[in-house]
């Protein structure tokens, strides 16, 4: 058996900094061996390529090698880390994963959404997460919570126009796949959003251990 491949997405400002600590709680709480991972990074050279891709070096760079360094981070974190992980029964919880390329590429930038795909099958094969924890909450909030934390990234600086494309594939995405993704309404107060969380994670976890 092999181990369980869950991730959390959303845009900017959701909070998932916070609500992925309180996953990897809930998940080690019940006697999960939790590996913790993000996109893009993950390992030494997807860090490297997370400061080409966030950092504003190169701002301007092209679409396309935004996806492409997207999905070459991606590939080593697959080989290094994820299925490494779970080949040995552990359970990885990756802050973001493809659902992100799927939303800020293909909503965001516009590109063919069977351009990804077909990178998502070349560098995935058949792996997809178990579960996916959707992070939902209007631009406008969204917005206004990520610009009290920090100096703005390469994709924190793109338009509302964006991140209203952005949401709105996530959402599209969420709809065409609701056995794996489920949408928590994080506008709420965290109590109410880690309780919305909890619930999803006891159902999934008792329902893969049945």
């Amino acid at each position: 058996m092999s181990g369980c491949f869950i991730t959390v997405e959303g845009t900017e400002g959701v909070g998932k900094t916070t609500n992925i600590d309180y996953i990897t709680k809930t998940l080690r709480d019940a006697g999960k061996d939790v590996v913790i991972t993000r996109e893009p990074g993950g390992t030494p050279l997807g860090e490297e390529i997370r400061e080409l891709l966030l950092g504003h070096k190169h701002d301007g760079m092209s679409h396309n090698t935004e996806l492409l360094l997207m999905f070459a981070s991606r590939a080593e974190h697959l080989h290094k880390v994820i299925q490494p992980a779970l080949d040995s029964e552990q359970w990885v919880l990756c802050d973001r994963f493809t659902d992100a390329t799927y939303a800020y590429q293909g909503g965001g930038r516009g590109f063919d959404l069977a351009d990804i795909e077909t990178l998502e099958n070349q560098v995935q094969g058949t792996l997809r997460p178990d579960l996916t924890l959707l992070l939902d909450v209007p631009v406008e909030i969204g917005l206004e919570r990520a610009g009290n934390r920090s100096e703005p990234d390469r994709f924190e600086k793109e338009k509302h126009d964006f991140f209203g494309r952005v949401r709105q594939m996530y959402l599209q995405r969420a709809r065409q796949d609701p056995e794996r993704t489920y949408i928590i309404d994080a506008g709420q107060g965290l109590d109410s959003v880690q309780k919305q969380i909890h619930d999803v994670l006891i159902e999934f976890i008792n329902r893969w251990a049945g």
